[in-house]
């Protein structure tokens, strides 16, 4: 079974001066690495559609770019397993 993750949009407030294509290649590496040692538990259930993950972990508060990615990954994959989900 595959797992598809579309994400339409990420918004960062509050990490100016950060590089954003440099925090969207380690936030991809990271999701998955994640989905494919952990998986995803909703995933099982079928396709679904989740429009919003809620309640998250604050993001570290750091200038680099490959921090920031696998932390927003990290919370992202929580989301998606069932931990602080809304939607």
């Amino acid at each position: 079974m595959g797992v598809n993750v579309h994400i339409g949009e990420l918004v960062l407030d509050g990490f100016d001066g950060v590089d954003p294509d440099r925090v969207a290649v380690a936030f991809q590496a990271e999701l998955t690495r994640l989905v494919e040692q952990r998986g995803v538990p909703l995933a099982a259930w079928g396709p679904r559609q989740v429009d919003g993950i809620a309640d998250l972990p604050p993001l570290p508060a750091t200038t680099s770019p490959a921090r920031l990615g696998e932390a927003l990954a990290r919370s992202v994959h929580a989301g998606l397993s069932g931990r602080g989900r809304s939607g």
